[in-house]
């Protein structure tokens, strides 16, 4: 095992010591302290916690294995040694360049894991079971929307965004926009790991500043069991939070369990025709994962709705096309509106979702 004697400086983060653990090493003398530890761009404190551990080869070539952030809980920093700046050259001489493995995804495995354990599938909350002959969910006063934009030009800079709207005339009662620096990589199937501590940071901020607007559901930009695992970021927000959440992508996740772009084009074709219709999204298994809806008429292109947490698929379908103005549900559109313009407005680019 490696550790280092020095912060490091990530992009802006401060990555505070780690220790030489490895005989070979102990007598080398350690780079010379930066003095560059600037703030983050997050509302948290400089320097956090780091555990860097390395796995030697046989070929010489390292590798980390794991790259834990105490404020993400299990982040994983996808970046070569060169990138981070001359404190580490005496590391690259000895390491070689820190490679992203498989080890790293196999840890983010596990915690998908234990927390899965957790989810509920099952409509827990009064407003699911309620309605009346005008509304459905009859007690629903306020559904939340999340989403997170990124800057085209450096997608480590985005802006995390929370709308709350009134139900069921989905009237914006409050809003948040937060930059943020994204320094995790996407890994497909692990989104949880790059957003998700920002989207718990924005429910967290909601409920010590407005309480009175906290949300009964929770929509998020994303799949819930709509993924490889059964357990995608809205699940992760929902088990996180212990709020109802539902996932509902804006495409389909495909590559596992027989799930290919063609198949759900072909069956969009045939039971697509009107606002309201959907077809399950089903795996070459049998596994049920979600449902594909026709949010509105005149759209050609369904949205993907899948449970997160205390939620039934049914409900949760039925919830979304309740939501919907347009072909996106409004709380998820509203949130993504407002990330866009704050990322224009302050970062002087466009942005991507």
């Amino acid at each position: 095992m490696l550790e280092l004697q020095t912060p490091l400086i990530f992009h802006g983060m401060c990555l505070p010591s780690c220790m030489v653990g490895r005989e070979a090493f102990q007598n080398t003398p350690p780079p010379q302290e930066s003095q560059n530890c600037r703030q983050p761009t997050r509302t948290s404190a400089a320097c956090e916690t780091v555990t860097v551990k390395f796995l030697l080869l046989e070929d010489n070539q390292s590798m980390v294995s794991m790259f834990h952030l105490g404020w993400f809980g299990g982040t994983v920093l996808n970046r070569s040694v060169s990138s981070v700046g001359a404190v580490l050259t005496d590391v690259r001489r000895y390491l070689g360049i820190l490679t992203f493995t498989e080890r790293m995804k196999e840890q983010w495995r596990k915690e998908q894991v234990t927390l899965k354990e957790k989810l509920l599938e099952q409509d827990t909350e009064e407003w699911q079971h309620a309605e009346n002959d005008a509304t459905p969910f009859y007690g629903l006063k306020y559904v939340a929307g999340l989403d997170l934009s990124y800057a085209k030009d450096d997608p480590e800079k985005a802006c995390a965004s929370l709308v709350v709207m009134s139900y069921p005339d989905l009237k914006v009662v409050y809003s948040d926009c937060t930059p943020v620096q994204v320094t995790a990589p996407y890994v497909p199937g692990f989104l949880c790991a790059r957003e998700v501590g920002f989207h718990v940071q924005m429910v967290e901020r909601l409920q010590q500043s407005a309480s009175e607007y906290m949300p009964q559901v929770i929509l998020v930009d994303g799949n819930g069991k709509l993924h490889p695992s059964e357990f995608g970021i809205a699940c992760h927000l929902g088990v996180l939070t212990d709020l109802p959440t539902v996932g509902v992508a804006k495409n389909p996740f495909t590559g596992f369990d027989g799930m290919t772009k063609e198949k759900h084009k072909n069956v969009s074709v045939e039971q697509l025709k009107k606002g309201g219709d959907t077809f399950l999204v089903v795996g070459t298994s049998g596994k049920v994962y979600g449902r594909a809806l026709l949010s509105k008429d005149g759209t050609t292109s369904p949205v993907y709705v899948s449970v997160g947490h205390r939620v039934t698929l049914d409900t949760a379908v039925k919830l979304v096309y309740a939501c919907c103005q347009y072909r996106i549900p409004e709380p998820i559109r509203q949130a993504d509106i407002r990330s866009r313009e704050y990322i224009r407005l302050h970062f002087g680019s466009d942005s991507s979702t």
